[in-house]
C-alpha cells in the first residue's frame, strides 16, 4: 500500500466516523425535554432525521456543483421538512451568481408556478430571494415549451437575475387538481465554451459532503423545532412569519402563509372558518411538530381551491378531528396530538385570517351552522382514493 493510499483510507475512515457520530448525537433532538410526547411526535422526529440524510447528501455531495447542475426533486411523500406543501413539487439545482444557465423544457400545467434565485444564508434553505419569476409572467410557447436564462446580466425573454450570493435556483409548482395538472419537465445547462473537469466524487468531496450533510440534518431539525415553538406560544392564532418575528426569509414568494399551532385531545375538535379571497391559488396544509406534512397519499391532510367544498355563502369550514366527523373538509391528525396548520393564499387580493374554535366533540354539531354541508362514507372513500391517484400523476410513483 502506498503512502497516498494509506492517507486516503484514513481520510475516509475519519470522515465516515464523524458522519456517524454526528448523526448519533442528533438522535437526542427528538427526545428533548420540550418535544411533545404521548403521540407520534418523537417517532416523526427520528423519521425526519432518517429521511433528510438522503436529501442532505443530494444537496451537499451528489448535486452541489454549479458547474454540473441538475434539476432534482427536493420533497416527495418520503422526504419532507420546512412546512412542505402537499400540493407541491419542489425542484431545484445548484448555480452560482457569475455563470449563465439555460433552463428549458415543458412548463406543465400546475395552477401556481414560480421560479426563484436563492442566495446563501443562515436558514436550512439559504437566505434571501434574489429574484422571482411567476408563472403568469413566464413566456410559454403554444406547445407548452419555455426557455429561461439565469444570469447576472439582463437577457431577452424569460430572465432570472442572479447575484454574487446566489447558490440555488428553485421551482415551486402547486397543483390544485392533483389528477389532471401535469408537472414541469425541464433540464438545466450551464452555457460556457470553457472546458470543465469531470464531476468525480473524490475522497475529499465525499468527506466534505458527509460532514456538511450530518451538520445540516441536525441543524435543520433543531431550526424547525425552535421555529414552531414561536407559534406554540400562541395556539389557535394565525400569524405569518412577518407578523411573528419580522422573518421574510421563510415566506413563499407571491403569498403570505398564515400559520397556527394546534393541540387536540381525542375528545375535542377544532373548527376553522374563513371566506377565501380571490386568488390564483389557495390551500390549507396540515402537519406535525417537525413541519412535515402528514402522509398525503392516504390521509386527508390538506385541501385547496379545487377540492374544498364551500358553503353556499362562500365560507370555508374545516373540521380537525381524530375520527371522521362527516364533514367534507376534514383534516386528519393521523396519530398526532399537535402540530401546525397553514392557510396559503397565493397572488391573492387580500389575506384573511381564519378563526379557530376548539370544542368538545359532543358539542361539534351544535357549534356549526344548521345547514353545514356533510359527506357520505362513499364520498369520503372517493376523496381518499383520488389522493393516491394524484400522487402517482405528480411523482410517477
Amino acid at each position: 500500500m502506498t503512502t497516498e493510499d494509506a492517507q486516503q483510507r484514513e481520510l475516509l475512515k475519519q470522515g465516515w466516523d464523524r458522519f456517524c457520530d454526528q448523526l448519533k448525537a442528533a438522535g437526542d433532538i427528538p427526545l428533548g425535554a420540550k418535544i411533545p410526547s404521548g403521540d407520534l411526535t418523537q417517532v416523526a422526529g427520528f423519521r425526519s432525521l432518517a429521511q433528510n440524510i438522503s436529501l442532505g447528501l443530494q444537496f451537499f455531495m451528489e448535486n452541489n456543483n454549479p458547474l454540473h447542475p441538475e434539476l432534482l426533486h427536493y420533497f416527495d411523500p418520503l422526504r419532507k421538512q420546512g412546512g412542505d406543501n402537499p400540493d407541491a413539487v419542489y425542484v431545484g439545482a445548484p448555480i452560482n451568481g457569475s455563470d449563465t444557465y439555460r433552463i428549458s423544457g415543458d412548463r406543465g400545467t400546475a395552477r401556481y408556478f414560480a421560479v426563484t434565485a436563492v442566495e446563501d444564508g443562515d436558514t436550512p434553505w439559504g437566505g434571501a430571494v434574489a429574484h422571482t419569476l411567476f408563472g403568469k409572467d413566464l413566456q410559454v410557447e403554444p406547445d407548452g415549451s419555455f426557455e429561461l436564462i439565469c444570469s447576472p446580466e439582463p437577457q431577452p425573454g424569460n430572465w432570472l437575475k442572479t447575484t454574487p450570493k446566489t447558490f440555488r435556483v428553485t421551482f415551486r409548482q402547486f397543483f390544485a387538481d392533483w389528477e389532471n395538472e401535469r408537472p414541469m419537465q425541464a433540464r438545466i445547462d450551464r452555457l460556457s465554451d470553457e472546458p470543465v473537469a469531470v464531476n468525480h466524487v473524490t475522497a475529499e468531496r465525499l468527506v466534505t459532503g458527509l460532514d456538511v450533510t450530518s451538520r445540516w440534518v441536525s441543524d435543520s431539525l433543531t431550526y424547525w423545532a425552535d421555529m414552531i415553538e414561536k407559534w406554540k406560544a400562541q395556539p389557535n392564532t394565525f400569524l405569518s412569519y412577518r407578523q411573528l418575528d419580522g422573518n421574510a426569509l421563510d415566506v413563499t414568494p407571491g403569498g403570505e402563509p398564515l400559520i397556527a399551532y394546534w393541540q387536540l385531545p381525542a375528545d375535542e375538535a377544532l373548527i376553522l372558518r374563513v371566506t377565501p379571497p380571490e386568488a390564483e391559488y389557495w390551500a390549507v396544509e396540515f402537519g406535525n411538530y417537525w413541519w412535515c406534512s402528514m402522509d398525503y397519499r392516504s390521509v386527508l391532510s390538506n385541501t385547496n381551491c379545487h377540492y374544498a367544498e364551500l358553503e353556499d355563502n362562500g365560507e370555508l369550514i374545516i373540521v380537525v378531528a381524530h375520527a371522521d366527523p362527516g364533514y367534507p373538509n376534514w383534516l386528519d391528525p393521523a396519530g398526532f396530538n399537535e402540530g401546525y396548520v397553514t392557510f396559503r393564499w397565493m397572488q391573492a387580493e387580500h389575506y384573511p385570517a381564519p378563526t379557530a374554535t376548539q370544542v368538545k366533540l359532543a358539542d361539534l354539531q351544535a357549534s356549526l351552522p344548521a345547514d353545514v354541508k356533510t359527506i357520505s362514507a362513499t364520498e369520503r372513500s372517493a376523496q381518499i382514493a383520488a389522493r393516491r391517484n394524484g400522487v402517482i400523476q405528480r411523482f410517477g410513483v
